[in-house]
């Protein structure tokens, strides 16, 4: 049996968020892990790269981290169904307005219920309402990839699609994407176009032509296929991979060469071209910009950035790839130190595990700092120094496993073949896995810029991120000069996270004089994250060229809550990429006996 009517994941987050709210106004002390364990699994789901309904339908609802029994048993009701009598019964008494007030930032439970008691809503509230739900939506990028691949692979699987690709800003890892585009080499269109609109997952065949076609997908996702033979393909994969400016500046700087670009190729404009009146085509991109003396531009780079000019000179970046990442600087255990937020879900061990099967070297353990407001100074220093012998005792077992002699074979894909017992039976070494964790701490700006931690907690910690978390709202110089007044706490206050505090499709990033960050930064040994959470990616594409053209040094983050977001890393290097980063401008892409050796640099200066 399945729900008549498809209903998305943001739908389904946004009613899970409506139930954590009901709870809250119901009694907040007493509901208190109900409202965690809500909201927990809404930020799950709206930011999972598969449709709910999907991992339903394959009975893998309880793969998704933070969906627990109850939760699922909620869900499942919902799909068959179409509603949730639990969920309405706990929901009758308040108004339908009041959980609409919640889209908007800033306005909680209670004061949304209060506005409507009140019975006069400002028009200015009204106004903002209306602007968050006429807000056209945007995919994250892993879900719009997710969708991408598997329409990708759908297409490949007739032997008439030669190539296949996607487009636009999904091929250039944009963080938030629109339509999905996809292009296909073919000598049959006929037979990709038939093959495209039958496939099995779409819910409705918007248009079918000679050359293009589009669908739409569970999730109001809309999908376009253009299909061109394969000896002009190249013309059409750069021409719609765009962006619009990088096209305009390319099409201007080929026009001076008395040359005219279009999807199908080039065209000389004047007389004298060694091409003459004909169309020259190209197979692929790389043909296309060579024949135009250029690099090859990453599609990454194609923002109308300058890339064409640093192209023409053959001085463009050999880009960051995830390969260069050695280790994790941003992962939340669920080693609890009796944190100011959510804790983590996965184990230590666990986290180790899969930063043995992502090939690194090391990691950091950074949950956030125990609560200020509910422990004394003496409390807070001993969880500080319980969460110390713990990763001492991992990093002991660490190095007894590294050292013990390990055999591969051909077959095992180069993983070891049985388990190496260690003193829990909990965690597996690779070999050339994880030989080193960190311990680490992500500890919240305070709105004053203090410290909510003694300052003799540092001594527990190798080096500690900071991040604001509250009071959004304060002037561009306030705000400015609380990371400054963070980042001068200790030697340790190494690497600021997730600088703008920006929620992609939920909040705009804070004001800051980046200037004097970056200067600051370089004058004091301190780096900048690339936090790698899909709702993040932050710092932004844009500040981070602007801070490798300042000489800062950045690190990459996946704000990992559980072992599976681990894999996130990915998108982190594609905002590196796109802010042109090579290797020697991240943190990360260094050994691990490099990296000890610049902290132990950078402390100590």
């Amino acid at each position: 049996m399945s729900v008549h009517k498809e209903i998305t994941n943001l739908e389904i987050a946004e009613l899970l968020r409506d139930v954590a709210a009901s709870y809250q106004l119901q009694d907040e002390k007493k509901n208190k892990f109900k409202i965690i364990a809500y909201e927990r699994a809404a930020d799950a789901i709206e930011h999972a790269s598969s449709e709910l309904k999907d991992l339903w339908d394959e009975g893998k609802l309880k793969d998704i981290p933070s969906v627990g029994e109850a939760i699922a048993e909620h869900l499942d009701e919902l799909f068959k169904t179409g509603h949730v009598k639990h969920f309405e019964n706990l929901m009758k008494d308040y108004p339908k307005i009041m959980f609409r007030l919640l889209k908007i930032q800033g306005i909680g439970p209670k004061t949304a219920l209060k506005l409507v008691s009140e019975g006069s809503i400002p028009k200015e509230i009204k106004q903002e309402l209306k602007e968050v739900e006429e807000k056209p939506t945007r995919h994250l990028l892993p879900y719009a990839c997710e969708r991408s691949f598997e329409v990708i692979d759908w297409l490949r699987k007739i032997k008439e699609a030669k190539r296949v690709d996607p487009l636009g800003s999904l091929r250039r890892k944009a963080s938030t994407i629109g339509d999905i585009d996809i292009a296909v080499a073919t000598d049959n269109s006929e037979t990709v176009i038939n093959h495209f609109v039958k496939f099995p997952k779409l819910t409705k065949i918007l248009e079918k032509g000679d050359k293009t076609a589009s669908i739409i997908l569970p999730g109001d996702i809309q999908v376009d296929l253009m299909v061109q033979p394969s000896e002009s393909y190249g013309s059409l994969l750069q021409h719609f991979t765009g962006s619009k400016h990088h096209n305009i500046a390319l099409r201007e700087y080929a026009l001076k060469k008395g040359l005219s670009l279009s999807e199908y190729g080039i065209k000389a404009t004047g007389s004298g071209q060694r091409i003459g009146n004909r169309l020259k085509t190209f197979k692929t991109e790389e043909e296309l910009y060579k024949f135009l003396g250029l690099e090859y531009i990453e599609p990454e780079l194609r923002e109308d950035a300058g890339e064409i000019e640093v192209a023409r000179d053959n001085k463009l970046p050999k880009l960051v790839g995830l390969s260069d990442i050695k280790g994790d600087f941003h992962i939340h255990s669920s080693f609890d130190i009796e944190t100011s937020h959510d804790l983590g879900i996965s184990s230590m061990e666990e986290i180790i595990n899969q930063g043995n099967k992502l090939n690194y070297e090391y990691l950091a353990f950074t949950e956030h700092n125990p609560s200020k407001s509910k422990h004394n100074e003496e409390e807070i220093l001993d969880l500080l120094k319980r969460k110390r012998e713990k990763v001492d005792q991992l990093n002991l077992e660490l190095q007894k496993n590294s050292a013990r002699p390990q055999r591969l074979s051909a077959s095992d894909g180069g993983q070891v073949k049985s388990s190496v017992k260690t003193m829990s039976n909990q965690f597996t070494q690779r070999y050339n896995g994880v030989r080193k964790v960190f311990n680490s701490l992500e500890i919240d700006i305070l709105p004053d810029g203090s410290c909510p931690i003694p300052l003799k907690g540092f001594d527990y910690l190798d080096f500690v991120l900071v991040s604001i978390h509250s009071s959004f709202n304060l002037s561009k110089d306030q705000m400015t000069q609380r990371v400054l007044s963070a980042l001068s706490w200790s030697p340790k206050a190494l690497i600021f996270a997730h600088p703008t505090t920006r929620k992609l499709n939920e909040r705009e990033g804070v004001e800051l004089d980046w200037p004097k960050i970056f200067d600051f930064c370089i004058k004091n040994n301190k780096w900048i994250e690339i936090n790698a959470d899909p709702m993040r990616l932050d710092l932004p594409d844009f500040l981070v060229r602007e801070a490798v053209k300042a000489g800062v040094k950045l690190t990459l983050g996946t704000d990992s809550h559980n072992k599976e977001m681990m894999n996130n890393m990915i998108y982190g290097v594609s905002v590196a990429r796109r802010g042109w980063c090579e290797k020697k401008n991240v943190v990360n892409c260094l050994s691990l006996n490099d990296f000890e050796k610049l902290l132990k640099g950078v402390i100590n200066k």
